[in-house]
């Protein structure tokens, strides 16, 4: 063989070898024409509202480093913790209808984890009781958008996340929004609105574009003109960090504690 051949074929060997990384978001805007990347799959992209792999991989790369614990307390078919073990991260995936083998069965209102023990959560909740998620009576995925009741649990949630993330810690919440039966539910507002009534403070909101959902076909768009309404085209990443606490906070219970004594 000739030495340029074998060259060539050590370079086609080397680019094979490769793993195609996602592109590192710099925008608000994130878009994605597939569910996955590189050769290993991340999740499984039949599953329904399978959560875009790069979504979490941008998350990580921006808010932890290698060793990092990262939580997902609804983690479906398994993707963030197929990201995370890719990218030498330790991971914990809970979910009530566990899809994957490394996933863990519970309930997300209820996280067994310590307090103050986890460097990042990822979440991508139910939007309503579009999708039918499991069997399980008490899955908050069949309590409908417009009922109260929906964001009192996913409240309870983001409670039980507040409580095992450390201080300074990023959560990141995918969320869309509903239009159902001629009503329109700004479900990832009021999301917004309940992370920040639980304590959290806002650091950003992302617009990620909608791809290969079942509505984005021929039909569907015709029916979106005939009858005048719009198709769900985005959903949201909301971005917030548990609080540091103020060191005159910090110095404040320090002086609690100090037996002050009466001297005659």
């Amino acid at each position: 063989m000739k030495e340029e051949q074998k060259t060539n074929i050590e370079i086609e060997k080397k680019n094979d070898e490769i793993e195609e990384l996602p592109p590192f978001e710099t925008t608000t805007l994130w878009d994605y024409s597939k569910q996955s990347y590189g050769k290993n799959k991340k999740g499984n992209n039949k599953f329904q509202g399978v959560t875009p792999a790069f979504i979490i991989w941008n998350l990580i790369q921006r808010y932890t480093k290698s060793k990092d614990l990262v939580v997902d307390p609804m983690v479906g078919s398994g993707t963030t913790i197929d990201v995370c073990e890719e990218e030498n991260r330790r991971v914990m995936g809970y979910d009530i209808n566990p899809q994957h083998p490394k996933a863990i069965k519970n309930d997300a209102r209820k996280i067994p984890l310590e307090d103050d023990s986890v460097d990042m959560v990822f979440i991508d909740s139910p939007y309503g009781n579009n999708v039918n998620y499991s069997n399980e009576a008490s899955d908050i995925g069949k309590i409908s958008a417009e009922d109260p009741k929906f964001y009192e649990e996913l409240e309870k949630v983001a409670v039980e996340i507040y409580r095992i993330l450390k201080e300074g810690k990023v959560i990141g919440w995918l969320i869309g929004d509903q239009w159902v039966k001629k009503k329109f539910t700004p479900v990832g507002f009021k999301i917004y609105q309940m992370l920040e009534k639980v304590g959290f403070e806002p650091m950003d909101l992302i617009c990620v574009a909608r791809r290969n959902q079942s509505s984005n076909t021929r039909i569907w768009h015709y029916r979106a003109q005939k009858f005048n309404f719009f198709l769900r085209g985005h959903k949201y990443l909301i971005i917030m960090k548990k609080p540091e606490k103020k060191e005159d906070e910090t110095n404040e219970k320090k002086e609690n504690k100090i037996k002050w004594q009466r001297y005659k």
